[in-house]
């Protein structure tokens, strides 16, 4: 069975699915113009405010479609085929909702307004966590962004960096530090005249994602603005749940690499060569790169479904996967990275004429190693959590002598927990 996906579950996954490919294929026809430009995509964003798009993670009571994390990741994967730069400024908000429908924090009511300004007005929202000096502020930084409290309100300045979306943004969940309280919190801010967008995204890839920095100077918000306050060591809106709904960001690219995949095959399918006479595609060099690309493909799915599913089922676990969340993100985004490079080496030469869409695949891609969270990070708070776990075990006594000729199993000491399962 060539064509079964086996990330397709049951009915609902296949509309889904196709849902998303009629998507796709439609903003794939404009995606390169985007891209030369580097300008937001406002005809791909009214397309996706008239198909539904934005309501998908908005619960069903609310108006919304009510996506699960699997059926979040799907529709992303999908999504990105058509466009990357796209299914990741729409990504964010998407994001956002799902959180917020899963452990909101914030009063009901303000949810619930938000909610009905994307279902009713097309809203698009993103969550303005990073600024230049101090970095993605979920990192531990404090915010150079200032709320002070007034009688009229809060008043807000400070300078986001990388808003995706920037020109097409409505309403932003912003990071800001409270001065009398000397404490981090969220606020809900509207656009105004106040609100300004420095176009400074100018980048090798994901150029049409307008991921400008955005100046607020001195916004007066309502007190109810603020949406609840971020404590160390607490999770807050966007870092509930293991930060799950982050996933979104893997299958992006993901979706970025299973495009190039498809372009390197029906190049190599349509291109002939005179030594081999015949396709390249039956070349065993080449043949040998797509089973590699295939392994990465099939073992980056496996990986971000697995989880996604697990997750859904499993409440216990819910709070407890950080450390799975981040490996699955750190693996996706750099097997994507791999398997376009796979499918640049199939095509060759050709494949980085911008006439073709591999170019921007390949450009794109890159840009997952810079989304939250970091390769650095991950790699440092899964250090860190294994110096710990070593630390914490009790001591263990030296092992007895035992003969030289018993197993090795036999002569290597087991932590008490495994000794006593064996013992039982």
């Amino acid at each position: 069975m060539p064509n079964f996906d086996a990330t397709l579950r049951n009915a609902s996954d296949v509309a889904l699915a196709a849902y998303a490919d009629r998507l796709a294929a439609d903003i794939a026809t404009t995606a390169a113009h985007y891209d030369e430009i580097g300008e937001f995509p406002h005809a791909h964003f009214d397309l996706l405010r008239k198909r539904g798009a934005l309501t998908l993670t908005v619960p069903k009571a609310l108006g919304g479609k009510g996506l699960s994390l699997y059926e979040l990741l799907l529709f992303q994967e999908r999504l990105a085929r058509g466009s990357g730069s796209t299914a990741l400024s729409l990504g964010w908000h998407l994001m956002a909702f799902a959180y917020l429908s899963f452990d909101l924090k914030w009063k009901t009511e303000v949810f619930e307004r938000l909610a009905s300004d994307v279902v009713h007005k097309g809203h698009l929202i993103n969550i303005l966590v990073t600024e230049r000096q101090a970095g993605n502020l979920l990192r531990g930084a404090r915010a150079s962004t200032v709320a002070r409290k007034t009688e009229a309100g809060y008043v807000i300045r400070g300078t986001k960096a990388f808003c995706s979306a920037a020109p097409a943004l409505k309403q932003m969940i912003v990071y800001a530090w409270l001065e009398d309280e000397g404490r981090m919190a969220e606020f809900l801010v509207p656009t105004s005249e106040r609100v300004r967008i420095i176009e400074n995204w100018n980048t090798l890839g994901m150029r049409s994602t307008a991921s400008h920095d955005i100046a607020f100077d001195d916004v007066i918000v309502p007190h109810e603005a603020l949406l609840s306050y971020i404590d160390k060591g607490k999770s807050s809106s966007f870092t509930t749940g293991s930060r799950v709904f982050g996933l979104q960001i893997a299958a992006v690219y993901l979706g970025i690499a299973t495009a190039a995949r498809d372009f390197a095959l029906e190049f190599a399918e349509g291109y002939r060569s005179a030594s081999l006479g015949g396709a390249i595609l039956d070349a065993p060099q080449v043949q040998h790169k797509l089973g590699e690309l295939e392994l990465l493909v099939g073992a980056s799915k496996t990986l971000l479904y697995g989880l996604a599913e697990r997750w859904e089922h499993h409440p216990a676990i819910q709070h407890h996967v950080d450390d799975e969340v981040a490996i699955t993100k750190y693996t996706v985004t750099n097997n994507a990275i791999r398997i376009v490079e796979l499918a640049l080496s199939i095509v060759g030469g050709h494949g980085l004429s911008r006439n073709f869409a591999l170019e921007r695949y390949f450009r794109d891609v890159q840009c997952g190693l810079y989304n939250p969270p970091q390769d650095d990070m991950v790699l440092t708070n899964l250090a860190q959590a294994a110096t710990a776990r070593q630390r914490a075990r009790p001591a263990q006594s030296a092992a007895p002598a035992q003969p030289a000729n018993w197993p090795a199993e036999v002569n290597t000491p087991q932590p008490k927990r495994q000794a006593q399962a064996l013992a039982a």
